[in-house]
């Protein structure tokens, strides 16, 4: 079979030209370090490793959601740590200013430390993240969220809002921990009503409970209890805001609960004829509302001798572990959601070396395979390169 020059020429130029590709292939391999460098070499493989960068660019994102909500959780649970410190030891102020034996200007040197504490505590709920903003603000991040009112009572300003970062595939995780929930809803610790005890009271008692017995009967008001006296014995008489009589128990005895409207108001103590309270709704309680209402006792002269102030004091005290509980929950809450990131990150940091793992096997190059390969393409080359120059040079006027 007769070839011709030009069909001899193609073949031999279609011959080199694939020689090159093949030797131009590994050589791209050889630079990048990549076996597939296009989809066109590998489809099947192309489409897997872009898969599995894409779960690695996700894992990223997920890990420095992790790390921003890791360092505010962080910060919120110590700054909650050194509260929760700080009330216990205002609570001891309060246990040493109430001593009966202090004088007045001692009184007031433990209400002037107490003060400097409850400003203190106040900073601590006022702290501000790495970017300036509140920790304890909720949503409201760029605003005070505590401060004194007119009244000198300190409010706040913030809300009850909780901002969460997607850690994970269908997983949100709070990153703040908002200053209501850590300061001022702590639960009441006589149930629903607060006690109001009066300048008059010459008894020794507390209420020790004052709840919702009935949702249904219920109706919530200002109800004062007023003992008359009855022989050797007191008689009660409960009154509403408007002066009627809701309920009368003749030979009071504390150790039976008084239940009327829905209510149900236990007592602990004995009180006197002449003695009267008022009672009125109180969800929950504030812990910087009762250290002011401390400071306000401690500063009062006489108030912790008296009945009054001694049954004030109880029912403070009872408030300012209810607080100090609260913020325990709230620093609870973080340690948690911080134990939790911890482990969703450990999963992640798995994931991401299977699919590391994954990877290396699809697309790294064996570089000695490589370079073995290369040589052989490129001695290939030469040699269809020296060859198509030779016969390329023949000719039959060489012969004759």
């Amino acid at each position: 079979m007769r070839i011709s020059t030009g069909q001899m020429f193609n073949q031999n130029t279609s011959s080199i030209l694939q020689k090159q590709t093949a030797t131009n292939k590994i050589m791209e391999q050889l630079s990048s370090g990549k076996k597939v460098n296009t989809a066109g070499e590998d489809p099947v493989a192309a489409i897997v490793i872009d898969n599995l960068k894409q779960k690695n660019a996700l894992v990223d994102q997920y890990a420095k959601n992790i790390d921003y909500a890791t360092n505010h959780l962080s910060i919120s649970e110590s700054k909650i740590g050194s509260a929760e410190t700080l009330i216990s030891s205002m609570r001891e102020q309060v246990l040493r200013g109430a001593n009966g034996s202090l004088s007045s200007v001692e009184r007031q040197m433990v209400a002037d430390e107490m003060r400097s504490s409850l400003d203190e505590l106040l900073s601590i709920a006022n702290s501000k993240d790495e970017s300036g903003n509140y920790l304890f603000a909720g949503n409201k991040t760029n605003s005070k969220p505590f401060s004194f009112d007119a009244n000198g009572e300190i409010v706040y300003s913030g809300d009850s809002g909780v901002r969460k970062s997607v850690v994970a595939s269908g997983i949100v995780m709070a990153t703040n921990i908002p200053g209501d929930t850590a300061f001022m809803n702590a639960v009441n610790p006589l149930g629903d009503y607060g006690a109001n005890y009066l300048s008059s009271q010459q008894g020794d008692f507390t209420v020790s409970s004052a709840k919702i017995a009935n949702q249904a009967s219920h109706v919530a008001d200002t109800y004062t209890f007023n003992f008359t006296p009855n022989g050797s014995n007191v008689d009660l008489q409960v009154l509403d805001s408007g002066g009627l009589t809701v309920a009368t128990v003749a030979n009071f005895n504390s150790t039976t609960p008084v239940s009327f409207n829905g209510i149900d108001v236990k007592l602990d103590g004995t009180p006197v004829a002449g003695d009267s309270f008022t009672i009125e709704p109180v969800e929950t309680v504030s812990v910087f509302d009762t250290f002011n209402k401390a400071l306000a006792l401690l500063e009062s002269p006489n108030s912790t001798n008296s009945a009054q102030g001694l049954s004030q004091l109880a029912q403070l005290l009872n408030g300012i572990d209810s607080g100090q509980n609260q913020v325990s929950t709230a620093r609870g809450i973080a340690g948690n959601n911080l134990k939790g990131l911890e482990s969703i990150s450990t999963n992640h940091s798995d994931e991401k070396i299977i699919n590391s793992s994954a990877l290396s096997i699809l697309e790294d190059l064996d570089y000695a395979e490589a370079i073995t390969e290369f040589e052989k393409q490129q001695l290939a080359l030469n040699a269809v390169s020296s060859v198509f120059s030779k016969v390329g040079s023949l000719s039959l006027f060489d012969y004759i």
